[in-house]
């Protein structure tokens, strides 16, 4: 027999957190803002590498190594490490997506157990529930920081099993990254995939278990459900 859901574990970068405003950071340094969504996935790709590799090394040293390859050749309007730093500063002051907070609202309400689990820190992922009123929601923010390895590595997972002290059978992963729901449903916890998007989900990834278009729908399908899927 399934477990019944007891917590669940969102992704925090661009799963809560509204990153768009990242693109003005680059236009505040004279480079396009177009640049910010190629950076942040040659941000994820080499972090993952590295996960392959047996490596952990933290978010923001990666993310600021790889935006001095992104502006080689981008004529800035400041020193190149003035640059960097104004684009990495840029996470602290991020705010979440609008259903988020009605939605995290709910599940607390409903008796879930919710943390986070961010390949990024937890310092910023507590910025970001603070600045949106729904930190006291969350039981515990987790980083990969202090896991083996990035998520979607399987011991990321098992890393905040042991943190929280539940099963993985009775964890649910919140993302909108079809990887990480990928990586937690082969570490056997349950899934929603949070499609902002609209497009469809890559057939070579492992299905999620609930796919909701807002936060705000989540409460519900698990209501009917009962907590089992």
């Amino acid at each position: 027999m399934t477990a019944p859901l007891s917590v669940i574990v969102f992704d925090v970068n661009e799963t809560l957190s509204d990153m768009s405003p990242m693109g003005g950071r680059f236009a505040a340094v004279g480079a396009p803002p177009e640049l910010s969504p190629v950076w942040f996935a040659s941000l994820l790709r080499d972090g993952f590498a590295l996960a392959a590799a047996g490596d952990n090394q933290g978010f923001a040293g990666i993310g600021a190594a790889v935006l001095r390859e992104v502006f080689a050749g981008v004529e800035l309007n400041r020193p190149l490490e003035d640059a960097v730093q104004h684009v990495m500063d840029g996470f602290g002051s991020l705010g979440v997506h609008p259903d988020v907070p009605g939605g995290i609202r709910s599940l607390a309400d409903a008796g879930f157990r919710l943390v986070t689990l961010s390949n990024g820190s937890a310092q910023i992922a507590g910025k970001l529930l603070d600045y949106a009123g729904i930190r006291e929601a969350f039981e515990a923010l987790l980083s990969v920081e202090d896991a083996p390895a990035w998520k979607p590595a399987r011991s990321s997972y098992e890393y905040a099993a042991a943190a929280t002290g539940a099963a993985p059978g009775a964890m649910m992963l919140v993302a909108v990254h079809p990887w990480d729901i990928h990586g937690a449903a082969r570490a056997g916890l349950r899934t929603a995939w949070l499609n902002r998007s609209g497009h469809g989900y890559p057939a070579h990834f492992e299905a999620p278990d609930v796919t909701v278009a807002a936060l705000t729908e989540l409460p519900g399908v698990l209501a009917s459900s009962g907590g089992i899927l």
